[in-house]
């Protein structure tokens, strides 16, 4: 009998399938557990899975999988998949699932979505990085099926306050700063939240700090029976956060042609910017006339509510641990360039990016979570559909994604001739405005067959194939393989 080899999604959609025969036992305090499911692909292609309380009530499902069902086994050379981040924290002498995948050295993981709790969340991705694990997340259609089906687990995960941290796996942002107290908060910010978010309390409530420390910009200090700000709490309300982080800026310059705007910092609490930077934008940007309607307006000559999505993902995403180094945004007559410090997380790759395939995920959740209650930006999303709008509403290049230390740069085209000042090599200045439309596909730095190109551009087959002729020719793209599987690379 022939051996089966299954996909990667196969054994993602087949770990889902465990997670839905999970037994979810019922709990006093009204806690609702998780469903999860997990599985072990071995070198021969064998596989052995195992979900929430298939053997014992409560037992997590990587626990039964490695420690259960595979406790003799060499699982050295296997692939995990697991439906839910690895947990970080358990009560002794239970060890927590995220180390018992290291103590089994597994060496590539797949998980399904992280744990949403922000005092929880990417710390057993971290701990599986910073011992050697390869880190993949599942497909994000896969990914919206366990979130479906873990809602009411997620919904109360964001509203827990865990006790106590592990504190090898808490970042410098989540610690107390001692020095400080609430009165280091803007009240401006605080309302700004609490207005955006619809939230049910007042500035001054007792409530409303317990609140703030649950999520973690605050943290109760029990010597002084006072709230404390976290590092998280000074960035997103406080009133000065760059006393503290002097990287916390979003500096913003404008030129056309010979001429300048005066340059500005954006500096405040990071709930206040987002609308800041959008009032900005309408001054600066250039006006065109829209007629899509009977009555002409003038509309800023750029989409500001994709700006705005990638200007928010910018400061929500980037590496606060940088402090050298701040975010800017760059605007002149022919791009618009947003720098972020920081590379993407390890299981997002610039592929990811630039093909609009980004999987869930975020560096900063506090921050992200605060920005998704004021519906600033996706839940840990880079908002991927409002970058596609681009070329798909507003008939402009596609945005792009490059990565040079120590910055993650985001370029926006701001029209077709704009294509020849970011592809290094002067045969682009060869090709027509139409020819220049059809290149383009080539920049998200993705294979293309003739096929896929042709459909890609609308052109007919033999038009698609003069032009990728005269690309080659040219040196802008390079073949790949021979005969009928020959594909097209941009050369960069």
């Amino acid at each position: 009998m022939a051996k089966i080899e299954l996909t990667v999604r196969e054994l993602m959609q087949i770990a889902i399938a465990e997670m839905n025969r999970s037994i979810n036992e019922p709990r006093p305090d009204g806690k609702v557990p998780p469903k999860v499911g997990a599985v072990i692909l071995f070198p021969n292609g064998k596989i052995e899975k195992a979900y929430r309380g298939e053997l014992r009530e409560g037992d997590h499902a990587e626990y039964t999988l490695l420690e259960r069902k595979l406790i003799n086994e060499d699982l050295s050379e296997c692939v995990l998949f697991t439906t839910l981040e690895p947990c970080v924290s358990r009560n002794d002498p239970k060890v927590p699932c995220c180390k018992r995948t290291t103590n089994a050295r597994i060496k590539k993981v797949y998980i399904g979505i992280e744990d949403k709790d922000p005092t929880v969340d990417g710390k057993g991705i971290k701990h599986l990085i910073n011992h050697g694990v390869e880190v993949k997340m599942f497909d994000r259609d896969l990914q919206k099926i366990i979130e479906q089906e873990n809602a009411k687990f997620l919904e109360q995960a964001l509203e827990r306050k865990r006790e106590k941290e592990k504190a090898d796996l808490r970042e410098p942002l989540e610690l107390v700063i001692s020095t400080y107290n609430i009165s280091k908060f803007s009240d401006q910010a605080l309302q700004k939240f609490i207005d955006e978010a619809k939230l049910p309390f007042k500035i001054k409530d007792e409530t409303f700090l317990e609140y703030l420390s649950d999520f973690g910009a605050l943290e109760w200090d029990v010597k002084s029976k006072t709230y404390k700000p976290t590092g998280f709490g000074v960035l997103l309300f406080g009133k000065n956060p760059r006393s503290k982080y002097p990287q916390a800026v979003l500096k913003a310059h404008v030129t056309y042609g010979n001429n300048a705007v005066e340059p500005i910092d954006f500096d405040q609490p990071l709930v206040l910017i987002p609308d800041l930077v959008e009032e900005w934008l309408f001054k600066v940007l250039p006006l065109a006339k829209d007629t899509t309607s009977f009555k002409r307006k003038d509309v800023p000559s750029f989409p500001i509510k994709v700006l705005r999505e990638a200007i928010i993902n910018a400061i929500v995403h980037r590496n606060y641990e940088i402090r050298e180094a701040k975010c800017s945004l760059e605007i002149n007559d022919n791009k618009i360039v947003i720098k972020s410090p920081g590379r993407p997380l390890s299981a997002i790759s610039l592929d990811d990016l630039n093909t609009f395939k980004a999987p869930s995920l975020s560096r900063n959740p506090i921050i992200t979570y605060v920005f998704s209650l004021m519906n600033y930006a996706e839940e840990k999303g880079f908002g991927m559909e409002s970058l596609k709008s681009v070329k798909n509403e507003f008939g402009l290049p596609f945005p792009t994604y490059s990565m040079k230390e120590p910055f993650l740069t985001l370029t926006f085209l701001r029209n077709t001739e704009a294509i020849k000042e970011v592809v290094n090599n002067d045969s682009i200045l060869e090709l027509s405005n139409e020819e220049l439309v059809a290149f383009e596909i080539f920049r998200n730095n993705k294979s293309i067959t003739k096929s896929e190109f042709a459909i890609s551009t609308g052109l007919p087959s033999r038009t698609a194939e003069r032009l990728l002729k005269k690309f080659t020719d040219l040196k802008l793209i390079s073949k790949l393989g021979a005969g009928p599987n020959i594909s097209y690379l941009i050369n960069l």
